[in-house]
This record gives structure tokens, sequence and C-alpha cells, in this order.
């Protein structure tokens, strides 16, 4: 799913205008992008938590010449995924019955 249908995705579940929905979504990536900025994170109950994790140092090696390089200490951006989500990706096709 690309954007413009996640914005008609949403759009059609909240019963609102794309426009609105499109805005709507620009301001949250906004938010999450200057929070993150901050090294804040974002913790959506049922939904998951967007943080940043620093990676170490390390040393790798190029495929073409053997030849060892060092990769530098960098910050990334994570969204960790909940529990209630994680758990609806595995369920069993046994367990979706019983629900």
């Amino acid at each position: 799913m690309n954007k413009a249908e996640l914005i008609d995705a949403v759009a059609k579940k909240a019963d609102l205008s794309k426009k609105d929905t499109d805005a709507t979504l620009n301001a949250f990536m906004e938010v999450v992008k200057e929070t993150l900025k901050k090294e804040e994170k974002i913790s959506l109950v049922g939904f998951g938590t967007f943080q940043i994790n620093n990676r170490k140092a390390t040393t790798g090696v190029n495929p073409q010449t053997k030849a060892k390089i060092n990769i530098p200490a960098k910050k990334v951006a994570k969204l960790k995924f909940s529990d209630v989500i994680n758990d609806m990706l595995n369920e069993k096709p046994a367990d979706k019955k019983k629900k």
C-alpha cells in the first residue's frame, strides 16, 4: 500500500474527505519526525512505539575487495510494534474461529 492508497482507506474508514485525511497524515508524519529528531519516543498503545536506537560502530568487509572497513556509529529510527499487532499477525486459523 502506498501513501495515496492509505489516504483512500483511512478516508473511507473515518468518513473524512481525502483532503482532510491527507492533511492529517502529513501532520502526523511531521510530528513523528520532529519528535524523533529530539530523540524522544512516541508510544501508541495497542499499535507500537516510534523511537531512536543507537547503533554501535563496527568493522565490516567490502565483499568485492575483502578489505576491512570501519562502519561508524549512527542513530536509526525504529518502529517496534505492540504485542497486540504481533499476536494478530501470528494467529493460527483455529484461533480466529474462537473469536
